[in-house]
């Protein structure tokens, strides 16, 4: 009787069609990677080129919005009842809030971003590679994407937590303004385009990624690192955490995430204090933060509209994509952990937690090769110039570390870490997916975890397999991003509409 209750509650639809779609999809790539690869270059360039300033809009308005609902009168609200306290400290909460919300990508990029931009005709346009190469990493990944997550986290936090509704998906947070419509087909649709997106920036995250785990092995224990390699890395990995989230659930996630945090930080103290370059490392992360800040608006808004470098749509636009698309896991995972905090202290507290970590990552694993590069030590742009390989000019970069061996372990370790965080809130969002209602207290079938662990690593193992290049894995996150972006705007919206009704129902009851 029991299994037939829980049948029922699973919404067939949204569980059955993204795998049919997703197995379709591996199968092209399987078996037509060149020509897979080329189709989804034309449609980025169809969505990014074209198109490109919708994502711009949409990331600076909802920052703004972050800034005004922390500020007004909608930041009293308690994501719970009104005299609830916070369920978990603020290190414990912003410990899972980062690890969840950025992956072990952050790490990938911190350590090579400035050398992409150090090659890019922009900068050159821009000044010299001292000046803007650590300027621009820490624009991408600071306040405008902080700002998707922080705005939907509050929105979907006020859904489960004061409207304690039981739908936990997309569209649900749509309800204030769809009505009715929410349980037709444009909430199927939102939802739909929900799934689609969160599979499509687990992709472009496993990608991107998993190589450099699998080129720090290599090293490691000199073995040759193939494509056959990477994909066992990515399914032992998740198998693993797969298992570990079976037995721990949200408790283990958050002994996890703490874990990470102290490897994370131990090892950015081990570079800042020993790495031989920590005066440059704090000037030009000082010099650079200052810069962006001054520049803001202008790096907020910039489209290239001679097409003469093309930065933006290789970019931030991409970045913007990418953040979009994460944001139907992440941001719903940091709502449920920030039952009994304010509006205000959830986004303020998101903004000082998530970007104060993100910002210290880059600023000291980029500037410490940046200050090698830049005082003749080493030539990392050369390297990556002459072959095209991040990840093995990464593993050169932790070479020049003391002790550089402990470092790849630590990297390595970390990433896991990461990736073990990350994985467990994805999973658990995706989960709830599957279920018509599920209670704010109500975990997902196990079964039903383990169909969404096995549907989340499928793309990426298949987008590694046809060798697809960092345009097109960034194009997956573009073309995802292009419907999602739109549904973000609705959800802020609705939020700010039922938050009104919400005082004004306090207001009336207060009056009593």
């Amino acid at each position: 009787m029991n299994k037939n209750r829980e049948r029922g509650k699973i919404d067939w639809m949204i569980t059955l069609l993204p795998l049919t779609i997703i197995i379709a999809l591996c199968i092209l790539f399987f078996f037509a990677p060149e020509q897979s690869n080329a189709v989804l270059s034309q449609i980025r360039f169809f969505f990014g080129d074209t198109f490109g300033t919708y994502y711009l809009v949409i990331g600076l308005g909802i920052f703004i919005l972050s800034l005004y609902i922390a500020c007004s009168k909608y930041g009293d609200i308690v994501l719970g009842e009104p005299n609830e306290k916070p369920q978990y400290s603020f290190f414990a909460w912003g410990s899972m809030m980062f690890t969840c919300g950025l992956a072990a990508d952050i790490l990938f990029y911190s350590f090579s971003e400035w050398v992409l931009y150090a090659t890019d005709p922009h900068l050159a346009e821009m000044g010299s590679i001292q000046d803007w190469a650590g300027v621009y990493p820490l624009f991408h990944w600071s306040f405008i994407p902080w700002g998707f997550y922080l705005v939907l986290a509050v929105a979907f936090g006020f859904m489960l937590h004061v409207r304690k509704r039981t739908r936990q998906k997309y569209s649900e947070a749509c309800r204030p303004i769809l009505g009715k419509h929410t349980d037709g087909w444009a909430g199927r649709i939102i939802d739909l385009l929900a799934v689609f997106a969160l599979l499509a920036g687990t992709a472009t995250t496993f990608s991107v990624a998993t190589p450099l785990m699998a080129t720090i092995i290599g090293e490691l224990f000199h073995v040759a690192v193939s494509r056959t390699v990477i994909n066992i890395i990515i399914l032992l990995i998740t198998c693993a955490v797969y298992t570990y989230s079976l037995l721990h659930g949200f408790k283990g996630i958050s002994k996890l995430a703490n874990v990470c945090i102290y490897l994370f930080f131990g090892l950015l103290a081990f570079v800042l204090l020993f790495g031989g370059e920590t005066r440059y490392i704090i000037e030009t992360g000082f010099s650079s933060l200052g810069r962006m800040m001054q520049n803001f608006i202008d790096l907020s808004t910039f489209t290239d509209p001679l097409r003469t470098s093309n930065f933006p749509q290789n970019w931030t636009i991409y970045y913007w994509a990418y953040w979009m698309v994460w944001c139907v896991a992440a941001p719903f995972f940091i709502g449920s952990i920030s039952r009994g905090r304010t509006v205000r202290q959830t986004i303020l507290g998101g903004y000082v937690f998530g970007v104060g970590s993100t910002l210290t990552s880059f600023i000291v694993l980029g500037n410490y090769s940046m200050g090698l590069q830049m005082t003749d030590k080493a030539d990392f742009i050369a390297k990556y110039l002459e072959n095209g390989d991040m990840y093995g000019m990464i593993v050169d970069m932790i070479k020049t570390m003391p002790g550089a061996p402990v470092v790849m372990v630590a990297v390595l370790i970390t990433m896991i870490a990461f990736y073990a965080t990350s994985f467990d809130s994805i999973a658990l969002t995706a989960s709830c997916y599957s279920y018509h209602t599920l209670k704010d207290d109500e975990q997902p079938n196990k079964g039903i975890q383990l169909m969404w662990c096995i549907l989340l690593i499928l793309l990426p193992i298949a987008l590694l397999f046809a060798e697809s290049s960092m345009n097109n894995l960034q194009s997956v996150s573009i073309v995802a991003a292009f419907p999602i972006g739109a549904v973000i705007v609705m959800i802020a919206a609705s939020f700010l509409k039922d938050a009104k009704k919400y005082q004004a129902e306090l207001e009336t009851y207060q009056n009593e």
